[in-house]
């Protein structure tokens, strides 16, 4: 068992629970974390028998293109849409941080973690 991971993947998006969100758009970071068995690509060093880190991305610019009333919304479509491509998956983790949050004080980001 292993993981893959991808930290820090940034996107100016429109999401956002207020109106305004959606129309001024912020800056949003990703994380991806996939567990999964990984011993036939080590052995083989085969791209087919593992994850492919590329495909991860264009799964997450699908869905960050798509406006969004919260982080949990966006971290669950990432999650299914790994899931619908790679099925063999122990578990998938994704975190969504949006910057400077509309709170009304200093916040650096806001961040949610969903884990399947």
């Amino acid at each position: 068992m292993g993981t893959i991971a991808l930290e820090g993947l940034e996107f100016f998006s429109y999401h956002g629970f207020y109106d305004e969100e959606q129309k001024i758009g912020n800056k949003y970071s990703v994380d991806i974390i996939v567990t999964a068995d990984f011993s036939e690509a080590a052995e083989r060093d085969r791209l087919s028998a593992t994850v492919n880190y590329m495909d991860l991305y264009q799964i997450t610019v699908a869905v960050m293109q798509q406006p969004a009333r919260l982080l949990e919304h966006i971290a669950h479509q990432i999650i299914r849409n790994i899931k619908a491509k790679y099925t063999d998956l122990e578990a998938i983790e994704v975190s969504v941080s949006k910057f400077n949050p509309p709170i009304g004080g200093v916040c650096h980001r806001a961040k949610i973690t969903l884990k399947e």
